[in-house]
């Protein structure tokens, strides 16, 4: 592939912009404008809050360079983040903020620092084009000196887990509102991955292919893969580098033409803690699975403008990020979205049992909503594999149905019978993800249809 073209794009990245520039060109990245372009609308809008650097373009948003909006900013350095595992209740926090504030958290993708790619960002990049420069430190540092739990490749979930944060006045019972006011590509490149036995075609031991259908397309089959060995870099996983050109995602078709995307960036890992082990590799710690607590639960709607609602489980909730995606179609087949590091911002506000601040059902379980839509989910297993890995589709669906019963009757005053018409009707639900052991389902609720 030729990467002229993403490292061309690196240029469009802006800094500088102060807090209403910065908001305004995230947005418009997320609507598939390029960066730019945004650039350009915020330094000819009503000026407020832009500083006379809006124009000056840089090719990567290293830690803490840049504009970084918020109260507070966290990095993500080796000390303060988890790779593969999620806090636990018992886990101790890295930042406390109060209700109400806002942080920036610089993310980084665990695309391009994993073992099968070498677990060596410089190396791995630098064989697709982008200059050492442009790779960033946090990610380097990571791959080189994260140590605070064993690593296994074969294991461990793949995610980089920054935080927790602990906001004060949070307590079991509670619901964590988490806005996200920002999502800025800290890259102008990120990397689609399929590995073996994972996603919607993955074949394993215990998950024969169905009848009439071959699932050996495009990973080798079983027999000829190279997981045996035990080495990552020989297992023959597909990692797919994804150039960034004009706000869009861009791949090769043939070898004279091309597919472009828009970009829509959002934070695919947003959580509380959940899991009470205090064992740090426990499977209810592992990063792939979503849980009651949020977590890795991938729904594309969760960017730019969407507040979502968790129930908290411990003081201080614990809220953590992780698996920054770039962009993302409903499903997540091949097994990642398009992944790439992110600079987030993000509102994180308690809200009380009986205060009107959160949906009813976000006291028991996930729910969002955007302008435009209310979001109920459903997760095939939301307690985290406690009693065995369920996988299925339906559970998902029906308890995405549920939920969206229970606020349309609790919180719109719909009886139960009508509000089941309605969904059927009018709302949409769609596959979140097929990808995380725990499957999700989550519907959409359209606002405008409620005067």
């Amino acid at each position: 592939m030729n990467n002229d073209g993403g490292l061309d794009a690196a240029q469009t990245l802006e800094q500088g912009l102060g807090r209403r520039g910065f908001l305004r060109a995230v947005a418009a990245i997320s609507g598939g404008v390029g960066v730019a372009g945004a650039a350009a609308a915020c330094s000819h809008g009503s000026g407020a809050g832009v500083s006379t650097a809006s124009t000056s373009p840089v090719g990567v948003l290293q830690p803490g360079r840049g504009d970084v909006p918020g109260a507070h900013y966290l990095h993500s350095n080796p000390d303060e983040v988890l790779w593969g595992y999620v806090p636990t209740v018992h886990s101790t926090p890295v930042m406390r903020i109060k209700s109400g504030e806002t942080v920036t958290i610089d993310s980084i993708s665990h695309e391009g620092i994993l073992e099968d790619q070498g677990r060596n960002p410089v190396e791995y990049f630098g064989s697709k084009g982008v200059a050492a420069s442009d790779v960033l430190e946090d990610a380097i540092a990571v791959a080189a000196e994260y140590n605070r739990t064993p690593r296994s490749f074969d294991k461990d979930g793949p995610h980089v887990v920054t935080g927790p944060i602990f906001v004060e006045d949070a307590r079991p019972g509670d619901v964590l509102k988490i806005e996200t006011l920002g999502a800025t590509p800290r890259v102008p490149y990120g990397v689609v991955s399929s590995r073996h036995g994972k996603g919607a075609l993955g074949v394993t031991a215990d998950r024969a292919a169905p009848a009439g259908i071959s699932l050996d397309e495009v990973m080798p089959p079983i027999a000829s893969d190279g997981r045996a060995n035990g080495t990552p870099t020989e297992y023959g996983n597909v990692s797919t580098f994804t150039a960034i050109e004009d706000g869009h995602g861009v791949l090769p078709v043939g070898d004279k033409s091309k597919v472009r995307f828009p970009l829509r960036p959002f934070m695919g890992m947003m959580g509380v803690a959940f899991a009470s082990d205090t064992d740090p590799t426990s499977p209810n710690a592992n990063s792939i699975p979503p849980t009651l607590g949020g977590g890795n639960i991938d729904i594309r709607q969760l960017g730019i403008g969407s507040a979502f609602y968790l129930p908290v489980f411990a003081d201080g909730a614990l809220f953590y990020v992780g698996d920054p995606h770039m962009s993302m179609g409903d499903g997540e087949v091949s097994l990642t979205a398009m992944e790439g590091s992110l600079r987030g911002t993000f509102r994180l506000t308690v809200c009380k049992p009986g205060s009107g601040e959160a949906p009813s059902v976000a006291f028991h379980y996930p729910f969002a909503e955007t302008d435009e839509s209310w979001i109920p989910i459903g997760l095939s297993d939301p307690n985290g594999a406690v009693d065995g890995q369920i996988s299925d589709l339906n559970v998902a669906m029906r308890r995405a149905v549920v939920n969206a019963l229970d606020f349309l009757e609790h919180d719109r005053g719909m009886d139960r019978a009508t509000a089941y018409a309605y969904l059927s009707a009018a709302a949409d639900f769609t596959v979140s993800q097929v990808v995380d052991r725990t499957v999700g389902v989550h519907g959409l609720i359209s606002k405008s249809h409620f005067v």
